[in-house]
């Protein structure tokens, strides 16, 4: 989905895409683990595959260093699923590990693949990573 820079953010900030999320598709690093699980949202909305490959802890389940595979499958995903929207639920920060959890609205081929998860986060050398999450 191609949205522009003066656009609604994705990550329901009410804030425009160039104000929020953008900034961190485009190279800051997001400061918490809840800012990183918005863009990240962001960026499956977006199909921006190199961020979601870049912000994937090594320990994640997905985690591969085929990137080129790993990077159609997200694509495939985010062309093939309408977006409607993303609700905090919770948020537990630490210093090194916070958790997130989410209601993602999501509809794939018509149906309804919408999902609650309980992300985790781990800070690295400064940056955060989505290590794993929940389905529930």
């Amino acid at each position: 989905m191609k949205i522009s820079a003066n656009s609604l953010c994705p990550c329901g900030s009410s804030k425009k895409y160039k104000k929020c999320c953008k900034i961190f598709h485009n190279g800051s690093k997001p400061k918490t683990a809840l800012e990183l699980m918005k863009s990240r949202y962001c960026a499956y909305v977006i199909g921006d595959a190199k961020y979601i490959i870049k912000t994937t802890h090594p320990e994640n389940i997905e985690y591969t260093k085929d990137t080129q595979t790993w990077a159609s499958s997200i694509k495939e995903f985010s062309q093939n699923s309408e977006f409607l929207g993303l609700s905090i639920l919770d948020f537990k920060e630490d210093i090194n590990v916070s958790f997130v959890t989410f209601n993602a609205l999501i509809k794939q081929n018509a149906q309804d693949a919408s999902f609650i998860e309980k992300s985790r986060f781990e800070k690295i050398d400064g940056m955060w990573l989505y290590h794993s999450g929940q389905i529930s």
